[in-house]
Formats: structure tokens, sequence, C-alpha cells
């Protein structure tokens, strides 16, 4: 069985790794080199599940929840390099089963009712905002889809601080945070066609925040064993 140090250090390279393939997407998409874009952003994406094995996603529900999330995720990223309406909508549900399974993860967690209500109107507030900057630009059949998956997202965040007052690592309300800042990269340029490329601080903030989700499982796992000590 390998021990906790090697666990580590390899979880350290696929970070690297996970960095390095998410710079060659990004340059990959800026130089309109679409194969090694799909390349890179799918091996990125694989990266984040590997991470979570590692830490030992299937020994835990909250793990295993972690894990459906991202393999949900990996399959909204695949959906979204077609640039069709359809695999924008697809890619859409696939990540909102994410936020789906991340918020069952945070409530199996557990979550502080303070923590979650005091989460609650700043977030509200910013999803309201969004949707307001939004609505110029949606097709009359995107509004409700883009709504629906603002209120899942902006749930998954306000729990996500929820399971951080119960105790659980920083890990998770930050994965969360950068997950959904990330994804107004993705509104922007799919909406607004904005001069500027968001997807430069957009694809960072998002493997950055999956990848923490990723390594949160670990550290819920030593939580509950402290707890049954």
């Amino acid at each position: 069985m390998p021990t906790v140090q090697k666990i580590s250090s390899r979880i350290q390279l696929l970070a690297a790794l996970l960095a390095g393939a998410c710079l060659s997407l990004v340059i990959c998409r800026l130089e309109g080199f679409g194969i090694g874009a799909a390349l890179s952003k799918l091996i990125a994406s694989s990266i984040f599940i590997a991470v979570a094995c590692l830490s030992g996603a299937m020994r835990s529900s909250y793990g295993r929840m972690i894990f459906l999330g991202l393999v949900c995720s990996w399959f909204g990223d695949m959906f979204l390099l077609g640039e069709s309406r359809p695999f924008f909508l697809a890619g859409l549900v696939g990540f909102l089963l994410a936020h789906a399974a991340y918020i069952a993860a945070f409530s199996v967690h557990g979550m502080s009712d303070r923590w979650t209500l005091s989460a609650l109107l700043p977030v509200a507030l910013i999803s309201l905002l969004v949707t307001a900057w939004l609505a110029p630009f949606l097709p009359a059949d995107m509004v409700m889809p883009v709504r629906a998956y603002t209120f899942v997202i902006s749930l998954m965040v306000i729990t996500a601080f929820g399971a951080r007052g119960a105790g659980a690592t920083v890990l998770i309300p930050l994965g969360a945070t950068l997950f959904y800042f990330s994804d107004l990269s993705v509104a922007s340029m799919q909406f607004t066609r904005p001069t500027f490329p968001n997807y430069i601080w957009g694809l960072p903030f998002y493997y950055t925040g999956q990848l923490m989700l990723a390594m949160s499982i670990a550290f819920v796992i030593k939580e509950e064993q402290r707890k049954h000590e």
C-alpha cells in the first residue's frame, strides 16, 4: 500500500501536470489550435479525477459525491468542446449535475446553519447582479436554463461555506468560489462576446477550484478519523 508521503508527492506531481495542461489549453485557444485545446482540456479534466482517486474518493460518502461531481464536470467539459447550442446545453446539464453532487457532498459532511445563512445574502446578491448583467444578451430559449443553473451553482457555494462552518477544510469554500467565478468567464464568452478573452483567467480559476475540491477529500477523511479517535 502506498504511503501518505508517496500519495502526497503523486498529488503534487498531478497538480503540476494540471497547471501545465491548463496553460497549454489557454495558449492553444489564443492561437486557435482547436485539436491542441481539446486534448489539453480533456487531459486537465482527467487529472482532477485522478487526484480525487488518490485522495481516497471511494473511502467516504463525501468522497464519492465529490468524485461523481468531478466525473459530471469531465463530461461537461467534453460537451463544451462543441460550438453548437445543443452541445452547450449538454455541457450545462453536465455541470448542473456536478453542482448537485457537490451540494450533496457538503450536506453529507454537515453544515453550520450560521455559516450557511451568513453566505446566503452575499451570494444571492452577486447572483442577482449576474442575472441582470446577462439578461440583455440571453436568447429567449436560454433564459430559464441559465437562471436554473445560476440558482444551483449559488446554492453550491452557499453550502460550501456551510460545510466550512462545520469544521471542513477551507479548500471547500475556496474551490467552490473559484468554480463560481470561472463560470462567469464561460457565460461572458458564450453570450456577451467580449473583446478580451476571459478564459485567460477563467480556466485557471476553474481548474484550481476543481483541484481544491478533489484534494478536500483527503482532508475530510482525516477529519472523520479524528472524530472517531
